[in-house]
């Protein structure tokens, strides 16, 4: 399949109204939507949610320079540089004076998929967009796109199809980082291979991923 919109030809982009809610809402819902750049996308399988409440998040200081874009409108992109490597992407959520926002962890490819492959320099679909870092590099998402709607801008989160089953997920930790471990706000899509390692506790191991 090489068309976004026929990979997902009854969603919609999803307004700012979606993303004003509680961030841990939001990241639980956005599983199974649909994160579109260019002529690739993916389904999303695994999110993290972030709140300035908590140490892990980037907001936790305030409202500085590098955390503007935190405190801005629900459904914006909140795309940062992690150890000067890899950009992330998230979605910012809740009102103007909450720092939060979804870290989109991995993606399901669904078009786009040989332009992934010599982006990533990988064959195996499971392994394209496993991981929040590999998913931007797949999807050739960049600095550039920090502050942008997700709604109108060039990167977009699109609905689930009308016609999907409510997705089963599975709660756990955040991985990655080494403060407020313990809250289970990591959402993974059960009987997905493309959720990164390592995989959560009970999540079953499911079939490989054929490739396309």
């Amino acid at each position: 399949m090489s068309d976004p919109a026929a990979a997902a030809s009854d969603s919609r982009p999803l307004d700012a109204g979606f993303y004003d809610r509680p961030v841990v809402d939001v990241a639980r819902d956005l599983v199974g939507c649909v994160l579109q750049h260019g002529a690739s996308c993916g389904r999303i399988v695994e999110t993290e949610a972030y709140h300035h409440s908590e140490p892990a998040c980037h907001a936790y200081v305030g409202l500085t320079g590098r955390t503007s874009t935190l405190y801005g409108p629900p459904g914006t992109a909140y795309v940062y540089r992690s150890y000067g490597i890899h950009a992330l992407v998230n979605a910012v959520c809740e009102g103007y004076d909450v720092g939060a926002a979804v870290l989109v962890r991995a993606l399901e490819p669904l078009a786009g998929i040989d332009a992934m492959r010599e982006r990533r320099g990988r064959d195996a679909l499971e392994e394209l967009c496993s991981g929040p870092g590999k998913l931007t590099q797949a999807l050739g998402i960049e600095l550039e796109l920090n502050a942008s709607s997700l709604a109108t801008g060039a990167l977009r989160v699109l609905s689930r199809p009308a016609h999907a089953p409510e997705p089963a997920l599975a709660a756990s930790g955040r991985i990655g980082i080494t403060k407020a471990v313990e809250l289970p706000w990591r959402f993974s899509l059960v009987g997905s291979r493309c959720v990164s390692r390592p995989w959560p506790p009970g999540l079953a191991a499911p079939r490989r991923v054929r490739a396309a």
